[in-house]
């Protein structure tokens, strides 16, 4: 999956801070979505890597149960996690046992947790009712 992320990275479009990231996004049957940052002048018109890929495979039909797995890795020596945006858009669409790997572009670095470590105090739909 490294060297998969680590080509994929040169497709993120991210011109204004310079902070590219790739995901993939793995669901138990299979099949996978990629997705990179896509930044715009207008920094809420963008996308991060995770969200992309993500509702790529909703837009296929995929629901919250059929994710298993999520791959993450940025361009530089740190591995990166989702931001608080994606945090609530994988909360809301994979189970809390999804698995979350990070790598450093290098691949020095690797961690896997769960949505659960991730997100330890979530907002959900249970806080809705």
């Amino acid at each position: 999956m490294k060297e998969r992320l680590r080509k994929l990275l040169e497709n993120s479009q991210s011109n204004v801070y310079h902070y590219r990231v790739a995901a993939i996004v793995e669901c138990h049957d299979g099949t996978t979505f990629e997705g990179v940052n896509v930044e715009t002048s207008s920094p809420a018109a963008g996308i991060c890597a995770e969200r992309n890929a993500l509702y790529s495979a909703i837009t296929k039909g995929y629901k919250k149960g059929d994710i298993k797995a999520l791959y993450i890795m940025n361009k530089t020596a740190k591995e990166c996690y989702p931001c608080f945006i994606c945090r609530q858009a994988l909360y809301d669409f994979c189970d809390k046992n999804t698995k979350i790997t990070t790598y450093n572009y290098e691949g020095t670095k690797e961690n896997t947790i769960t949505l659960a470590e991730l997100c330890p105090y979530p907002f959900s739909d249970d806080d809705l009712n």
